[in-house]
């Protein structure tokens, strides 16, 4: 009786298995690729985080639709894990702003569908550019990314008549003070000499431009300062500056610039802002605390989609809800660099990249958390 009932529960488990395997793509959906996440480990060499994922779908260079793992507690709009058949290149959509990319960074890092203890991270996406750094459909990869807008804040109508802007470091009682009331996440910092190496491999790249951008950032030349901004296209190093809040502006502008400058002890040079890097770093950093990934393996890339200010005789609401023509030739650019800089890191793997590259600057977050001594900080 009982091996009767067991074997006929054997072979019922086991039709349901091969059913599962080898049922027609797709007509299992989220359920198949929840059984091939538990029981399948990828390791990739590359992993893509960005927002605009369809840049990575259908190119010439790779197919990251090979395989699509459904990891639990990634975005509702962006369920998927995307690899190679190999498993050698990964992508996700990690979701826009800081909490979505927090959430989804952090279900990857502790997925056992994963081992990316040799991975290197390429987070790419686009973002606003400063003129006075860079400029439309510009590839910058960061050293520093800074969540400037970790602050106090009063309106611009109600500020003191002695502040230069509305933002107040927290812990403090004016604007240019360190702040004194430490969360953790204002400052990390990347590895500096893995970030020379991308650049190099992404200045061989020939990056896009249309002649909307060009038209448009012809209007920077006006102001010396803004030089940059009207100058072609080009990959260079310079910071990133993390804020929830989409903003337009000379005062704000010069308020992200002072506060990247101030909370990285003046080493830091902003030049692009998004909504999503320090969020994936502080996913990162937990990870690396706990084994599972490498923190000198982390390359930030963004590219220049529009102007964080107006130009001369432009106002701040005009720059917002203009259009800069920015946004084609800087989607373009995340996959014409990313991929130089993809295939720079494979093609170097055993003489390279395999062994990691081992950082001349410190790295990590405010508190030392991976170790060292950060160069930043109060008393810094």
């Amino acid at each position: 009786m009982w091996t009767t009932a067991f074997t006929a529960c054997l072979a019922a488990a086991t039709v349901a298995l091969v059913s599962a395997y080898t049922a027609p793509a797709g007509s299992l959906g989220t359920r198949h690729n929840e059984l091939r996440a538990s029981r399948i480990i990828i390791a990739p060499k590359v992993f893509i985080f960005n927002l605009e994922g369809n840049v990575w779908y259908n190119i010439p260079d790779f197919n990251v639709l090979g395989q699509n793992i459904t990891v639990p507690g990634f975005s509702p709009l962006f369920p998927n894990a995307h690899c190679t058949i190999d498993g050698t290149i990964c992508q996700l959509t990690a979701g826009e702003g800081e909490i979505n990319a927090a959430l989804s960074l952090a279900s990857l890092v502790r997925s056992p569908a994963f081992d990316l203890r040799r991975t290197y991270f390429l987070i790419g996406g686009v973002g606003g550019v400063n003129p006075k750094v860079a400029t439309l459909a510009s590839v910058t990869f960061a050293r520093y990314a800074v969540q400037v807008t970790l602050q106090y804040e009063f309106d611009a109508r109600e500020i003191p008549a002695n502040y230069s802007t509305g933002y107040v470091p927290q812990g403090t009682t004016a604007p240019g003070q360190y702040p004194t009331e430490i969360y953790g996440t204002e400052v990390f910092e990347l590895n500096d000499a893995l970030r020379k190496l991308a650049v190099g491999f992404a200045k061989t790249a020939k990056l896009n431009d249309t002649l909307t951008a060009q038209a448009y950032r012809a209007h920077y030349a006006t102001v010396p300062a803004y030089a940059p901004g009207a100058s072609p296209p080009s990959v260079l190093e310079c910071d990133t500056a993390t804020s929830d809040t989409f903003w337009s502006g000379a005062l704000l502008g010069e308020a992200v610039e002072n506060t990247t400058t101030l909370f990285t002890n003046g080493t830091g040079k902003y030049c692009t802002t998004q909504q999503e890097d320090n969020a994936l770093l502080e996913a990162l950093l937990r990870g690396a605390k706990d084994k599972l990934v490498d923190f000198g393996r982390i390359i930030v890339m963004r590219t220049g989609s529009n102007f964080d200010r107006p130009y001369l005789g432009q106002t701040a609401a005009e720059n917002r809800f203009g259009n800069s023509g920015g946004f084609p030739p800087s989607l373009a650019n995340i996959r014409i660099a990313g991929v130089k800089v993809i295939q720079g890191i494979l093609g170097g793997w055993e003489a390279t990249f395999a062994r990691g590259v081992p950082p001349t600057n410190y790295i990590g977050d405010i508190f030392g958390t991976l170790g060292g001594t950060p160069d930043f900080g109060p008393g810094k």
